[in-house]
């Protein structure tokens, strides 16, 4: 009896000791959850500072002291002959700018003004006229104030006295030379102006209600309402060109995409206050490259799916999900990643995370693509490569670029595993390294085609000037004038990217949209080919 309640006191106490354990157990557990998200939260309040108040640059200074992550000797061995092929040039050294202004472009118009002495100082004290031998000439600018003149465009009419023109039955009685056409017919607008206004908005960032004071103080009345109405006249006359530039862009082997919020008012069925987007996507071949706007009122992955349509080959983008949902069941598209996100992540881990050397780390492989990818293309720029084609140029580099990246990658993806199982993914820096693990397959994609590059900068590039812009003009008042907007940003950006002055473009293409009339006549308007002879 007493040897069976001893053996039940002791299963009490057993049982006893294993309750208190798991209750350890879960103390410890919701311990380091209230540790993570009392880290979470402050780090959520140092980011929102970092954004709101710090510079917006990624640049940092690492610790010039810190070891380096692999030995550069041994990094991406290969055999003899490759080696002799991949040879490590090393970057140039820095050179410093000189002093002093720069020389004003010779090819500005000039007025020689001729400041000589009096006649009575030519002559020497003894006698004999002062010969010129030399002299000296400084320069200035003047800025020749922004002016407006009128056509005036007069017409004379004919008529018959004699007859009255019963004798000429075949033609009209009275004749006159008809008008010539117009991009806005009975409008007071050349493509002159209307080059200039729309430059101004869409590539200098001056919305209309600025344009209009501007034009008041030289006493000309143009109002913001006459501006808005020529751009949708002028966007609605030349549509066939972004229906060849949505064509266009399709043609490359590349084409990279990014996305951006617009305020648009009057759309159906939705609230002003809804975000609508901007949707950009720039490729097309290496010597006809585009920039296409769209305007969609939502973000979702179908608005993707449908500017692709049609599209084979490599697209880079960030790492939005909409762009896996328009991708699924696409073999012709292989998608590819942008590093430059991935840094940001823990550039932000840096700043606000108290894992700070560890994201630097991280930053510090990245970096060492970067270094590789900006010395390769220095590389085939140089005169000992100008015997190769460019096709032949294209494919050495991508031979040695994955040859040269293999090492760093290899040790980058060891060590974000590693670092993986180490620290939370709630945090900046475990949220870091999480989200460049997801991506590391579309990361690595540009290692697959010369056109490729680690990151998805261009797009970036190409929509930074709709976000200034959008700060200073803040929405569209119609989707219509938002569709014209994107069709504006279009037309500028395009030409800029082939080398145009986009004011000199736009005037060109307004004098001669109005006698297209074909297919032909339209392609011939695109901005690669319409300064051709």
């Amino acid at each position: 009896m007493q040897t069976a309640a001893l053996r039940l006191e002791t299963l009490d106490i057993q049982s006893l000791i294993k309750h208190i354990k798991e209750l350890e157990e879960r103390f410890l557990r919701q311990i380091q959850d209230l540790t993570n998200e009392n880290l979470l939260l402050k780090e959520e309040c140092a980011i929102a500072k970092y954004k709101q108040y710090a510079r917006s640059s990624e640049q940092f200074k690492l610790d010039p002291n810190q070891k380096l992550l692999f030995d550069e000797k041994t990094a991406g061995k290969t055999s003899n002959t490759e080696a002799a092929e991949i040879e490590y040039d090393e970057i140039k050294s820095y050179k410093r700018r000189k002093c002093g202004r720069k020389p004003i472009d010779p090819n500005l118009p000039r007025e020689e003004i001729i400041i000589d002495i009096d006649e009575s100082e030519k002559t020497c004290a003894c006698g004999a006229k002062l010969t010129k031998i030399g002299e000296e000439a400084s320069e200035k600018m003047e800025m020749v104030p922004q002016k407006i003149k009128v056509k005036r465009y007069i017409r004379p009419k004919y008529a018959c006295r004699n007859c009255e023109g019963t004798e000429d039955e075949e033609r009209k009685t009275v004749r006159i030379a008809p008008a010539p056409p117009s991009i806005i017919p009975k409008g007071i607008a050349t493509p002159s102006l209307l080059s200039h206004i729309i430059t101004q908005k869409f590539e200098d960032h001056l919305p209309y209600n600025r344009q209009e004071k501007i034009f008041d103080r030289i006493k000309v009345a143009i109002s913001r309402q006459d501006m808005s109405n020529w751009q949708q006249h002028v966007f609605g006359k030349v549509k066939p060109i972004f229906d060849l530039l949505r064509k266009a862009v399709k043609k490359g082997p590349v084409m990279r995409m990014d996305e951006t919020t617009v305020q648009v008012m009057g759309e159906k069925n939705r609230e002003n206050a809804q975000s609508s987007y901007m949707w950009l996507a720039c490729g097309g071949l290496p010597e006809e490259p585009v920039a296409l706007y769209e305007y969609r009122e939502t973000r979702a992955g179908y608005n993707a799916k449908e500017i692709l349509e049609g599209y084979k080959g490599f697209l880079q983008t960030d790492g939005y999900s909409g762009y896996d949902a328009a991708l699924e069941g696409n073999n012709d598209i292989i998608h590819a990643g942008c590093f430059a996100h991935a840094r940001r992540h823990f550039i932000e881990a840096i700043e606000i995370s108290s894992q700070a050397e560890a994201a630097k780390t991280g930053v510090e492989y990245i970096k060492k693509l970067y270094e590789i990818e900006t010395l390769l293309r220095q590389r085939y720029k140089k005169e000992k490569y100008a015997k190769y084609s460019d096709e032949e140029k294209r494919k050495i580099f991508l031979r040695v670029r994955q040859l040269r990246v293999w090492n760093p990658l290899k040790k980058f993806k060891e060590w974000l595993l590693k670092a993986k199982d180490e620290y939370p993914p709630s945090l900046k820096f475990g949220k870091a390294v999480s989200y460049t693990l997801s991506q590391w397959d579309k990361l690595v994609t540009y290692l697959k085609c010369p056109y490729l590059t680690p990151d998805n900068n261009e797009s970036e590039r190409l929509i930074r000037p709709f976000v200034l812009g959008r700060a200073n003009w803040l929405f569209s008042k119609s989707p219509g004038g938002a569709e014209s907007s994107c069709g504006m940003y279009t037309l500028i950006q395009t030409a800029k990217l082939n080398g145009l002055n986009p004011q000199e473009y736009l005037q060109t293409l307004f004098e001669k949209a109005p006698y297209a009339s074909s297919f032909e006549d339209w392609e011939k308007l695109l901005p690669w080919n319409i300064f051709k002879n």
